[in-house]
């Protein structure tokens, strides 16, 4: 029942949850330093997409790997995908980031606080830990939205940390970082050389922050001495119809989805 359900959920249905909103507050997004791999990264935004408005505290989570697929364009009918997400969501349980906080203090959290899969229904239940309440429940002020669809869509890990931290500062249309800086908040910093860093991190981030999603970035070297020392950012709001036609198609072609007529009225 649970398979035949899940395999006939509609088109619509399918659209509805990648429109789920991911609220985080901006000091999680400017603060944070943290590795996950692009899937890590899918799996803790649709949980926080699940969030309601009006909870008061984290629930524990029920979804499955089919409906999980299909959300992010993968091929349910992959044998691999139980092992392939039960190995991701292990990596989370085993990893920690550092939270900057007033006057210089830091705090260790985690990312989930429990999970069980189900290997014959193939169900995960999964709790996030309770010292991200903060940074995700009640948000009334400094904090950043956007649906879930923007980042489901993109590959690489860069893109959906770059594209969170720039639509944190959407709102002042622009935004500056040291080089050194911006690597660490991408856990890039294994590219030594700017070069590197371009094409491998932000080049390819920029690509599909841009192909993708709701704002469209530019964005200035400035050297300092004979290094490149400061990445300016501008940052713009796609406000024209034909950009958000274009980025919706975009959108629906990474997940493997055919375009249809209605794009004009999303």
């Amino acid at each position: 029942m649970w398979l035949r359900n899940n395999l006939k959920m509609s088109q619509e249905e399918l659209d509805e949850l990648r429109s789920y909103k991911v609220v985080k507050s901006n000091d999680l997004i400017q603060k944070s330093r943290f590795q996950l791999s692009s899937q890590e990264q899918k799996i803790i935004l649709y949980l926080i997409s699940r969030i309601k408005p009006d909870d008061e505290d984290f629930v524990q989570q029920n979804f499955n790997i089919i409906e999980f697929c299909k959300i992010c364009g993968m091929d349910y009918n992959n044998g691999k995908n139980y092992k392939n997400i039960k190995d991701t969501i292990r990596a989370l349980a085993d990893k920690s980031m550092w939270l900057m906080l007033e006057k210089g203090e830091e705090i260790l959290v985690r990312w989930i606080q429990k999970a069980t899969i189900n290997k014959r229904s193939g169900i995960i239940r999964m709790r996030l830990d309770e010292d991200m309440k903060p940074y995700l429940l009640q948000l009334q002020e400094r904090f950043t939205q956007y649906e879930l669809i923007y980042t489901v869509a993109m590959r690489s890990q860069y893109s959906i940390r770059l594209y969170e931290i720039l639509k944190s500062y959407e709102f002042r249309r622009w935004c500056k970082f040291d080089v050194d800086e911006l690597k660490k908040m991408l856990f890039a910093d294994n590219y030594k050389l700017f070069t590197d860093f371009k094409r491998h991190a932000l080049d390819i981030s920029l690509r599909e922050i841009n192909d993708l999603t709701d704002i469209a970035i530019t964005y200035e070297i400035i050297k300092v001495g004979r290094k490149y020392g400061q990445i300016e950012f501008i940052i713009r709001t796609k406000d024209d119809m034909d950009e958000r036609i274009n980025a919706w198609n975009n959108r629906r072609k990474a997940i493997g989805l055919k375009n249809r007529p209605s794009a004009r009225n999303s």
